[in-house]
């Protein structure tokens, strides 16, 4: 059994140590890490732009322009929603920005838009499960219904729907790992690259899943920290 484990961790230290190619995977981490922040950013400022026009429309279906602008952000989230994301990144590198020279840029860019398809569901949520008489107090105070939006509905509906955000980025994180379709030498890349340089998949591939494992329960463990601390507080009111 001892023997069985030293040797295992021999072809450990030979696969991953040798040649540095454990530096490919700290900088595929690295690259994962920023692909996520970067696209789950972007995802929240476009949902939460999505989620205004169509709680706006909802609560102004005669005004033309939100219903032009309903129609807009409607087909989004149909599209983006109803098709794979390795598609659409393919497409974004391949079709849309065929003659970029920076498919990091591209990548989060798609992923930012797949994410705010998702994000604006969760934060239309947030929003319609906000007493509808805040907004006729903000009315009453004199603030435009964009006013009103901005400064009473938004902070709360966001401070409702921080945990299924959390859960949206842990999401967005996983999904980055087909970031290598378009040459990103992201964590997955990483892992595969070795495979090919060693021939060997079972060592490289189980590292990168167990780093994956690691940043995912981290994560969540967060997540739960943060329920805990936001019932806390409601709590006290």
């Amino acid at each position: 059994m001892i023997e069985s484990i030293k040797t295992l961790i021999d072809r450990v230290v030979d696969i991953l140590f040798t040649g540095n190619r454990y530096m490919m995977l700290l900088n595929g981490l690295k690259l994962t890490v920023i692909l996520s922040l970067c696209s789950v950013i972007i995802g929240i400022v476009l949902g939460t732009i999505v989620a205004v026009v169509k709680v706006s429309h909802q609560n102004r279906p005669r005004n033309i322009v939100l219903r032009v602008l309903n129609v807009i952000v409607t087909v989004y989230v149909q599209v983006i929603r109803g098709t794979p994301t390795v598609v659409q990144l393919l497409i974004m590198n391949f079709v849309v920005f065929a003659s970029s020279r920076n498919p990091v840029a591209v990548a989060i860019l798609c992923f930012g838009i797949n994410s705010g398809a998702y994000v604006s569901e969760i934060m239309r949520a947030g929003i319609n499960a906000v007493d509808y008489g805040q907004t006729e107090a903000g009315r009453s105070l004199g603030l435009s219904y964009f006013e009103t939006m901005k400064s009473i509905i938004l902070p709360q509906a966001i401070k409702n729907i921080l945990p299924a955000l959390g859960n949206e980025f842990i999401v967005l994180l996983k999904e980055t790992s087909i970031a290598g379709y378009i040459s990103i030498q992201d964590l997955t890349k990483a892992g595969d690259l070795i495979r090919f340089a060693t021939f060997e998949a079972f060592i490289p591939l189980i590292t990168v899943a167990v780093i994956y494992l690691i940043m995912v329960l981290g994560l969540s463990k967060l997540l739960s920290m943060l329920e805990r601390r936001l019932s806390k507080s409601d709590n006290r009111h």
